[in-house]
């Protein structure tokens, strides 16, 4: 991570309102600021998870969403995105749509720092073979949705916790290929 990425500070309405460096912002204050999260698809319907580095400052070692990002203050959220996909993955993500544009949360990691963020989340396909970033991510694998599900039903601690939150509502506005055994 860069020291001078920036993030977008926003009000409760989720209006910009200034502006902090990354690597300051996460504490056990941290502010609401702008995020996303991005779920790659394959041509099978499967959804690449990856596992955070272990050298994440918050939830390190679980199991996630393709990626996730910050976008820059005036920084095309879509541009963020491609930047993001390129830095932690290799890759370059195409057909990208919205899936869930109002999604929020606020979550805190075992060590109390706070995850608080107004984080758009996109649905996109995969374009090349994955070169992920070793301090980004740990591992990475291929799962049905339906399998996903499961997972997150039996062993949610070992998952985010935005993506134990935005799985079952991008199941449920049927933006991910279901298959047999899913559960909105």
């Amino acid at each position: 991570m860069n020291a001078t990425e920036m993030v977008v500070l926003l009000d409760d309405a989720g209006t910009p309102i200034g502006e902090a460096p990354k690597a300051g912002v996460h504490t056990q204050e941290t502010p609401l600021h702008l995020a996303f999260s991005c779920y790659l698809l394959n041509d099978d319907g499967e959804v690449l998870l990856t596992r955070r580095s272990p050298e994440k400052k918050t939830w390190p070692g679980v199991w996630t969403n393709s990626f996730c990002g910050h976008p820059a203050p005036g920084e095309d959220p879509l541009d963020a995105l491609a930047r993001r996909a390129q830095f932690e993955l290799g890759v370059d993500a195409n057909q990208v749509e919205m899936a869930l544009p109002h999604f929020r949360y606020r979550a805190v990691d075992p060590t109390g720092i706070v995850e608080n963020e107004i984080c758009p989340v996109y649905v996109a396909r995969i374009a090349g073979d994955l070169n992920p970033n070793p301090s980004e991510v740990a591992d990475w694998a291929w799962m049905s949705p339906a399998l996903l599900a499961n997972s997150l039903e039996r062993t949610p601690s070992a998952f985010s916790p935005w993506l134990g939150l935005q799985f079952p509502q991008l199941l449920e506005a049927r933006v991910l290929p279901l298959g047999t055994g899913a559960k909105a």
